[in-house]
């Protein structure tokens, strides 16, 4: 194209220059102007085209930059930030009622309502992390220290209850049954704590495996679990710990759920002091017996005194029916309130 600008030049100046010899001066001089011209205009297209591989060099870059960079660090950063709010929440809902004060526990449900949920940086996303795992472990070890506190208590409560009555039977010696306020005339059959029932409709006495859950330390004479409705037995496993602390070992279990068919198999035997069947609250997986004997839980012995002092606080108590002088007293039955 710059060429043919050059030859329209040309052929003007040979109409303008009115001879041969002017022709050919004009024609030299302008190829001349023209080359340096056209040489000039290269260099510069040179430059120009650099320049725009430069700047396309810098803009991929700039894209690789944001792929393995930046949008990394966005990718990495969402992940770990919607494991903590998960993991917050966990702690949020499991300390309810575990804590001293639930300021710690407030705090944490602010920073978890605080949490970006559209599009975020980077930097705001790690410290939406950084604020819940603060908040977190303040909930954590508010619960750890509630928990020393209830288990010092509970020690107190058992070391008072023994001081109060050093006539309880702890080792269980059948002659210091009259003494702890414990003992049994019962020489029917022996009845065990149920399975959950394969095929259960759910009703009283026909609860299915996938609403019971079994207690983790301790199993009946023949090798059967102890069954209870999950949520109290995640609850027994708590006062557990802090029975064991307590008093020094596990609570011992003696019955918990009970299916229909035992339940119309105790009613015969025991007759009116056995519940209807289809209305035990062993029926519901509500409710656990401690043993009868020997009198380690009879009505005056320490672990007594400390299950119902402290049972409460995980949702477990001696009913008022079944205290002395209730309806129907039985020390070693506790039922699950929540």
């Amino acid at each position: 194209m710059r060429r043919a600008a050059v030859a329209a030049v040309t052929a003007a100046s040979f109409a303008l220059g009115g001879g041969a010899g002017a022709w050919a001066w004009s024609v030299a001089q302008q190829r001349e102007a023209a080359d340096a011209r056209l040489q000039a205009q290269e260099r510069v297209d040179e430059a120009v085209g650099a320049a725009h591989a430069e700047a396309a060099a810098a803009g991929a870059a700039v894209g690789l930059l944001g792929a393995s960079g930046t949008d990394v660090v966005l990718a990495a950063a969402r992940p770990a930030l919607d494991a903590e709010v998960e993991a917050s929440r966990t702690v949020l809902d499991e300390s309810d009622g575990q804590v001293a004060d639930d300021t710690v526990r407030l705090a944490l449900a602010a920073a978890i309502d605080a949490v970006p949920g559209g599009p975020a940086s980077a930097a705001a996303m790690r410290a939406a992390t950084a604020r819940l795992v603060d908040a977190r472990s303040a909930v954590e070890e508010a619960v750890g220290a509630r928990r020393e506190a209830t288990e010092a208590e509970a020690a107190a409560a058992a070391a008072a209850a023994a001081a109060a009555a050093p006539q309880a039977d702890t080792a269980g010696g059948d002659g210091d049954a009259a003494a702890a306020g414990c003992g049994t005339t019962y020489s029917g059959p022996a009845f065990y704590t149920s399975t959950p029932t394969e095929g259960g409709d759910g009703s009283n006495g026909r609860l299915t495996p996938q609403m019971l859950s079994a207690v983790s330390w301790t199993v009946d004479s023949r090798g059967t679990p102890f069954y209870l409705r999950a949520d109290a037995t995640a609850a027994l496993e708590r006062l557990n710990v802090a029975f064991r602390a307590a008093l020094g070992h596990d609570l011992a279990l003696d019955l918990a759920y009970r299916d229909y068919d035992t339940q119309v198999a105790m009613r015969a035997a025991l007759g009116s002091v056995a519940a209807v069947p289809g209305t035990s609250s062993h029926g519901t997986g509500l409710a656990l017996d401690v043993p009868e004997l020997p009198c380690t839980y009879g009505w005056d012995s320490p672990a007594r005194a400390w299950l119902v002092a402290n049972g409460p606080a995980y949702g477990w108590v001696s009913p008022s029916w079944a205290q002395r002088g209730g309806s129907n007293p039985e020390y070693w039955h506790y039922e699950f309130r929540g």
